[in-house]
């Protein structure tokens, strides 16, 4: 064979396995490509799934599908109502103050200790920051929600528009800053708070069968429906409105209108 036949085949056979890499590279790049669109389907199929199974809501960080789980009936369940008593005058928050006594007062209150897994702290938390109302009637008669629950060390004082807990070391997730029944929600992490967390911080029982200091079966009106179930799992979501009763006669719901910036 000449020289020159034999550059020829030289030439021929390095332009095949070139041709050959280039063959594999296209191949590898195809199944990885393929490799990548087949993980991308596995993603959305499961972000699909998890959508379905959660409704599209996702975390539970508001009032409509908490209220959507629980167990409400029709106020007629309870019988005749006495009608709610007349609103006192409006306080601190611009929500009327009962002209009443305390349920309890705060001598066995949380002092800054850990409640329920809830901490004091020195400044407001305000990346979840909602409130609830709270009425109470023992009796057919109303009681007070005092205020300085959750705000160790102050002290109720006058002030222009009404009673407020003044001073204080720390402030818990949960607290009032006025006798009126209003509940701040002020926390760093988005979690479902319940009357139970409430009570505890304020060092009062509760139960089917205990309002703080009173004994009797408690009935909770939640929004305007009856609540099934024990009172210590009522949520505290943004505006609930909560009634909690011990005794006879059963008080119909004491609605309140909410002010901006509550």
């Amino acid at each position: 064979m000449s020289k020159a036949s034999r550059n020829r085949d030289i030439a021929r056979a390095k332009v095949a396995e070139m041709r050959a890499r280039e063959a594999r590279k296209s191949r590898q790049r195809r199944l990885f490509t393929w490799i990548g669109a087949a993980a991308l389907v596995v993603v959305a199929a499961v972000a699909i799934a998890l959508a379905v199974a959660t409704g599209g809501k996702g975390h539970n960080t508001g009032s409509t599908s908490s209220t959507a789980r629980l167990k409400l009936g029709p106020l007629s369940a309870l019988g005749s109502l006495q009608p709610a008593p007349s609103q006192g005058k409006a306080g601190f928050e611009g929500v009327a103050i009962p002209a009443a006594a305390p349920l309890a007062g705060r001598s066995s209150a949380a002092t800054g200790g850990v409640v329920d897994g809830i901490r004091c702290q020195r400044s407001e938390q305000l990346i979840f920051h909602i409130h609830s109302h709270l009425t109470l009637f023992v009796n057919g008669t109303q009681r007070q929600v005092p205020a300085g629950i959750g705000i160790p060390g102050s002290q109720t004082a006058p002030s222009p528009h009404g009673p407020v807990a003044a001073g204080g070391t720390c402030l818990y997730w949960l607290h009032t800053h006025a006798p009126d029944g209003i509940i701040h929600v002020e926390s760093p992490i988005h979690r479902t708070y319940t009357l139970g967390d409430f009570f505890d911080e304020w060092g009062q029982p509760l139960g089917p069968s205990v309002l703080g200091p009173v004994h009797g079966r408690v009935v909770a009106i939640y929004n305007g429906k009856l609540y099934h179930g024990n009172p210590r799992d009522v949520p505290l979501n943004a505006h609930a409105q909560i009634q909690l009763e011990v005794g006879k006669p059963l008080i119909a719901q004491q609605m309140i209108t909410f002010p901006s910036g509550l």
